[in-house]
């Protein structure tokens, strides 16, 4: 095996990534080396190269949390994971696992947890390494090209879709149909929801439909959460997947009393929340943060029945500047998936 491997760093924040080889790392105890196939682009990675969040990486780093490869080394004490298997790297790289979070079942909230392609390297590399407890197995039949979308992009929806508290046969909206929404929309149909697709554009309305949205409404067009309120009577659950503050208080406006919302979009700045709205009509606001091991492995299985698939166009690594400045830009329709072979 050659000793180096093609990357794309981050060196200064909003500057082009350098794509560049840099040396194989060996894996330490507990750890995996991973040979990447694929790895999806998600607009997290643009924010941690722009280091727009208040915790900021420390350049020089590797983005990437959607990475799905080949296992080809293992560190001492490694077992679950054996040589050969298909894994994904999630955003989720370890944690510690003796906090209260972690001992019942929120390991997502483990103040000192570690996060790829942002405190560690991640996936926009031919090699990387991951934590062997935290890796995602990838059922057999699922093409990895397929897995990677599910591994950021499908586990967030999928659990945020579950923190709206929403039931089935009860309506829920998703707010943004880019490379979380359209994803979320398939999951929010396999989860027996009726949705509500929310965007701008008829190309954006048009595939939410064809994914199975029940209603479609462009927020340009007039008042969408009185239409809302109007033809249904508002919703249950609003997963806001926008990266917008007016998205977020549009949210509010979307539910009926008694409905939840649930935010994975993360814009920079803060948005107002109607006080009075809020607590005459128990409305709930709840933040949702990616999804434990388990809920990957529950989203992986709906992408492996084929009842969820990540519409995305394929790029070389090469690419990934260019990638970037589309997304700034909106250009992207569903989600991008870099080509590691």
């Amino acid at each position: 095996m050659s000793t180096a491997s093609l990357a794309a760093l981050v060196r200064e924040f909003k500057q082009p990534l350098d794509v560049t080889q840099v040396n194989i790392p060996d894996p330490g105890p507990g750890q995996v080396l991973i040979r990447n196939i694929a790895c999806g682009v998600c607009h997290t990675d643009l924010h941690a190269a722009h280091g727009d969040w208040p915790v900021k990486p420390a350049p020089p780093f590797i983005p990437g949390h959607e990475g799905v490869g080949e296992v080809v080394k293992l560190g001492a004490g490694v077992s679950r994971i054996k040589v050969g298997d298909i894994v994904g790297v999630p955003w989720l790289h370890d944690a510690c696992g003796h906090c209260t979070p972690c001992t019942t079942g929120w390991e997502t909230l483990c103040a000192e947890q570690h996060n790829t392609g942002y405190s560690v390297n991640g996936g926009f590399s031919q090699y990387s390494l991951a934590a062997a407890d935290y890796v995602g197995v990838i059922p057999k039949g699922l093409d990895p090209f397929d897995a990677a979308p599910i591994l950021c992009a499908g586990v967030t929806t999928y659990k945020g879709l579950i923190e709206t508290d929403a039931r089935p046969g009860q309506w829920v909206a998703i707010s943004g149909v880019g490379g979380l929404g359209h994803v979320a929309v398939q999951y929010a149909k396999a989860m027996g929801f009726n949705v509500i697709a929310i965007d701008r554009g008829a190309d954006k309305l048009q595939l939410a439909k064809e994914l199975g949205a029940d209603l479609a409404y462009d927020y340009t067009q007039g008042d969408v959460a009185a239409e809302v309120q109007r033809d249904v009577g508002g919703v249950h659950g609003v997963l806001v997947t926008a990266v917008s503050p007016a998205a977020f208080d549009q949210g509010i406006a979307l539910l009926r009393r008694g409905g939840t919302m649930s935010l994975v979009g993360l814009p920079p700045g803060d948005f107002k929340t109607p006080i009075f709205d809020i607590v005459l009509a128990r409305k709930t606001i709840r933040g949702s943060i990616v999804g434990t091991r388990q809920d990957l492995k529950e989203a992986l299985a709906f992408a492996a029945a084929g009842k969820v698939k990540a519409h995305y166009t394929l790029a070389k690594l090469a690419d990934i500047n260019d990638v970037f400045a589309k997304m700034e830009r909106g250009e992207l329709l569903g989600r991008v998936v870099l080509d590691l072979q």
